[in-house]
């Protein structure tokens, strides 16, 4: 529960009936301006509640203003772990810590069932989301995926290539714990950095072809350095609104 002067009480729960699952739909058209085709149908939601997956919404009285789903994954020879497929919250709450309060929520459910390693993916353009990603809540990227979800119909997308970050988030890791604390692990010998310039939302809308080459490059230097198996460990984010991508060794 949160609250403050200037925004009334959030709470999150659980999504379990089908008007929730209903909400989620439209949210997702309001926060990414999706089509239909693009959107998590109802019946994903009530499909990832029966198989140990799971969704939260966060709400001011009645209003959804933000939600999450998670479904879980198998990776062979390894643990059971939660792909969080979606979180979204609407513009005017997106600076309240709706989404750490959601990402919460989905720790606490996982740990709960044993669940120690959660996924999920990010625009690496993206810096603020990256930096509360790595910052604030201890995850760590270690691969890269191309094009992970076609060209979308999001107006946020850009008609780029949706090239994804995975974080993977160590759920009851010393690190995250740090984190979550607010206190900060050393931090490992930085051996690469990745610059992202600012700029990246005006281009989005003014210079698509100049964003291409952007994302061009800093997917180039992901994969070059994840092949020399490097990690991701931090960001800096900077006043200008750009960021480094901070990669060393690390092992959970």
């Amino acid at each position: 529960m949160a609250g403050s002067k200037t925004h009334p009480v959030i709470t999150v729960r659980k999504l379990e009936s089908i008007p929730d699952y209903q909400g989620a739909v439209e949210l997702q058209q309001e926060i990414w301006g999706f089509s239909e085709l693009d959107s998590l149908p109802t019946r994903l939601f009530v499909v990832a509640s029966k198989i140990g997956g799971h969704s939260f919404g966060a709400f001011v009285g009645d209003r959804m203003i933000g939600f999450c789903v998670a479904l879980p994954g198998l990776k062979a020879g390894e643990a059971p772990y939660l792909h969080s497929n979606m979180l979204g919250v609407v513009a005017e709450y997106r600076n309240a810590g709706v989404g750490r309060m959601l990402k919460l929520a989905q720790r606490e459910e996982a740990l709960a069932h044993g669940i120690k390693l959660m996924e999920w993916t990010f625009d690496p353009l993206e810096i603020k989301n990256a930096y509360f990603n790595m910052e604030r809540l201890g995850a760590v990227v270690k691969r890269y995926v191309l094009n992970q979800y076609g060209v979308t119909s999001s107006k946020l997308h850009g008609s780029l290539p949706t090239d994804r970050c995975v974080a993977e988030w160590y759920l009851d890791s010393p690190r995250v714990h740090a984190m979550l604390a607010g206190t900060q692990q050393p931090r490992p010998e930085v051996l690469a950095t990745i610059a992202v310039p600012p700029g990246i939302d005006a281009m989005r809308h003014e210079d698509p072809r100049q964003l291409r080459e952007v994302q061009r490059g800093i997917t180039e230097s992901f994969l070059e350095h994840f092949r020399a198996g490097l990690t991701v460990v931090g960001v800096d984010k900077q006043a200008s609104g750009g960021g480094v991508y901070l990669l060393s060794h690390w092992e959970p």
